[in-house]
């Protein structure tokens, strides 16, 4: 426990000392204030869509998806510059295992995550002062945010594991996001009976985030992206495992 304590503040101290992480911060809250200020300007127009406020925040929009890129931002640099730099090996020589480096790196990186998300608080709050909140589906939206952000940063972190460029590293896991978040568009090539159909229907993370932002908390879509995520970690752990002894 000691050992992934170390990892995890290290990571910490990391994320908070970079010039980087407050550049993404505030782009980050900037894009999300914005989002926020036009989804009140449009939806208050008469006639408009019945969606509430905070329905169409917590992904009723495809720029809700920002975050598909600030993932990738989030974790190019964990296991890829380590690699760049020689500091990996100092790392997986201390008394410490690849599964405890993989696992304080990647809690590390979901709180800073999350912490870019906690400000959106504001806005619940700001909601709550003109009009009712269903607090449920407020934090259904935050338990969907939590969980597909894990998924994420998992795949991120993997990314990390394959290369020794933060670049590379980021552009691989960007095409393994875009390509897990579009693979629903595969739905309309096959057999509406397909049973494959049919699984491509539960990794609808649209739809998984649509739902999370009304209360509703499919066990399915909470299966789905634990057993995503634990697989990413489990096929980090194994890349650096393999990457200690070339």
């Amino acid at each position: 426990m000691k050992a992934f304590s170390a990892v995890v503040r290290r990571e910490l101290i990391a994320y908070f000392s970079s010039p980087l992480a407050y550049i993404v911060m505030a782009a980050f809250l900037l894009l999300q204030g914005a989002l926020f200020a036009l989804i009140i300007g449009y939806l208050s127009q008469p006639g408009q869509s019945s969606l509430s406020i905070l329905q169409a925040f917590f992904g009723g929009t495809i720029f809700f998806w920002f975050f598909l890129v600030v993932a990738p931002l989030i974790t190019m640099r964990l296991v890829a510059e380590e690699r760049r730099s020689g500091t990996i090996e100092v790392l997986l020589t201390s008394p410490v295992t690849e599964a405890q480096v993989i696992a304080g790196k990647f809690s590390a990186a979901l709180a800073f995550y999350l912490a870019l998300w906690l400000p959106t608080v504001v806005y619940v709050l700001m909601i709550k002062s003109q009009a009712s909140v269903d607090w449920g589906a407020v934090a259904a939206s935050y338990l969907g945010v939590a969980l597909i952000g894990a998924l994420f940063v998992s795949l991120g972190l993997f990314a990390s594991t394959l290369t020794r460029n933060q670049i590379i590293a980021a552009v691989l896991a960007f095409t393994g996001l875009i390509i897990l978040f579009g693979m629903p568009l595969l739905r309309g090539l096959l057999i509406s009976s397909s049973g494959f159909g049919a699984v491509i229907d539960h990794a609808d993370l649209w739809q998984h985030m649509a739902d999370y932002s009304k209360g509703i908390v499919d066990t399915r879509y909470v299966a789905y992206e634990l057993s995503l995520t634990c697989l990413f970690l489990f096929l980090s752990t194994k890349s650096l495992e393999l990457n200690k002894w070339r």
